[in-house]
């Protein structure tokens, strides 16, 4: 475990923090994305043993912003090397230190886990992630990566669900994840002034020819070649992956489940018709899923799920498909993401996502409809017969949860599209019409 070091009003210090605030705003996983915000130090973090003139820290940061209040975690080098530039400090190269050597070689270091034969000095950063920052490591004289270190940017008191979860999956022996070799947790001073402990990140063992599922549905959908087969198999590792979760975490009878769920599903639609008007004309539909809801007489126990499963966090490889990234939304409150739900809630995600791949895969209209209604169907069917549940059906508490949160989903959509890619609006529009008949 890494001890974070309070801030001391070191000059050096604050010369550090002044060239975070300057360049922390650009990057994709900075919180605060609209208007001004606070960056103050939290804690230095050093590694165990640090030799003399070590080139690399951990900077633990606060960022205060409307709507925000989060710690980031920025691995610093100092010096020529890989990684972004931040800037200079008397006269020294500053880097994001994620991606670089010593950075690496102390980290795997100091982790528990069963680590892994890796070599640093070849490791390569992937780009595009928006959350955090992975590496991708190869095997100590080989090139063939083996492994994949996810250094987490923001950071929580507490229990992460993206490194515990696949680690009780794997214990109790599901496979369908890819398995975790490394943590690093680290303690510092919370904002209140109470002790706070969390992980740093996880390294996790490489998927080897990877596709990711969401490119490999819209590969399908442009060349009009139904996705029916990947998605059954899909259906069939998302109910295997919740009777592994049950029995890695248990369950729980839900206490006006379905009740909760349809006040879920008001609340959004409420939200989305002051955002998108063309959803007004949906409003009896709506009324009919809610009354639908609250006379289920029972709802499923509740459990721990995913909790944003979608295309985008499926991987393909060597026939069959493993399950990633089971964080959540990083920003959300630490309970929140880890609190027990319906598995009905992921099985939404993953039909909704269907919709998408469609649409990116260039299909229109019926076409659109005909492609993702299939997958769905193939889906929801490979998922009953391995759960023993009717949702392929619409039948039951189940089947009308499923419904309620593909709805709630798709509602958020509509605000999202209408907001960021009006020209996407009508893929959510085209869900809610669907569900609603």
């Amino acid at each position: 475990m890494l001890v974070a070091v309070p801030p001391r009003g070191d000059p050096a210090d604050d010369a550090l923090v002044a060239l975070l605030r300057a360049w922390l705003p650009a990057r994709r996983w900075f919180p605060a994305k609209t208007g001004a915000a606070d960056v103050g130090l939290v804690g230095t973090l050093t590694f165990p043993d640090e030799p003399t003139g070590a080139r690399v820290r951990i900077l633990l940061v606060r960022v205060q912003a409307r709507g925000v209040d989060a710690v980031l975690q920025v691995p610093l080098a100092f010096g020529p090397g890989p990684g972004d530039v931040i800037g200079s400090l008397g006269g020294t190269t500053v880097r994001d230190g994620a991606g670089d050597p010593e950075f690496l070689q102390r980290w795997l270091a100091a982790a528990q886990g069963p680590g892994a034969s890796v070599e640093p000095a070849a490791a390569r950063v992937m780009t595009g992630e928006q959350s955090n920052t992975s590496v991708i490591l190869p095997g100590r004289g080989s090139s063939r990566p083996v492994a994949i270190l996810k250094v987490l940017r923001t950071i929580a008191d507490g229990s992460n669900p993206d490194v515990d979860v696949p680690r009780r999956l794997v214990e109790v022996g599901w496979d369908g994840v890819p398995t975790p070799l490394g943590w690093l947790v680290a303690r510092w001073t919370a904002g209140d002034g109470s002790p706070a402990e969390g992980y740093l990140g996880v390294m996790s063992a490489f998927v080897p020819d990877a596709e990711d599922g969401f490119e490999l549905a819209c590969h399908h959908a442009r060349e009009h070649r139904t996705f029916d087969d990947e998605a059954a198999l899909l259906g069939g590792l998302v109910a295997d992956m919740h009777a592994a979760l049950v029995r890695g975490f248990g369950s729980a009878a839900a206490e006006d489940g379905a009740g909760a769920v349809a006040r879920q599903v008001a609340e959004r639609f409420t939200w989305a018709v002051g955002q998108v008007p063309a959803l007004t004309a949906f409003r009896a539909g709506v009324d009919g899923v809610l009354a639908d809801l609250s006379s289920a007489p029972t709802a499923p126990a509740r459990q721990r799920v995913h909790g944003d499963l979608h295309l985008g966090q499926v991987l393909r490889s060597n026939g069959r498909w493993f399950v990633t990234d089971f964080e959540g939304e990083p920003l959300a409150p630490l309970a929140e993401r880890t609190r027990p739900d319906f598995a009905v809630r992921d099985v939404a995600g993953l039909v909704r996502s269907f919709d998408y791949a469609a649409a990116v895969g260039g299909l229109r209209g019926e076409a659109a409809g005909a492609w993702s209604g299939s997958a769905r169907r193939a889906a929801l069917a490979a998922y009953d017969a391995a759960a023993g549940t009717t949702l392929a059906q619409g039948s039951g508490a189940a089947g009308s949860l499923l419904r309620a949160f593909e709805l709630d989903k798709a509602l958020y959509e509509a605000v999202y599209e209408q907001r960021n890619r009006p020209s996407w609006l009508p893929i959510p529009l085209a869900g809610v019409s669907r569900l609603l008949g």
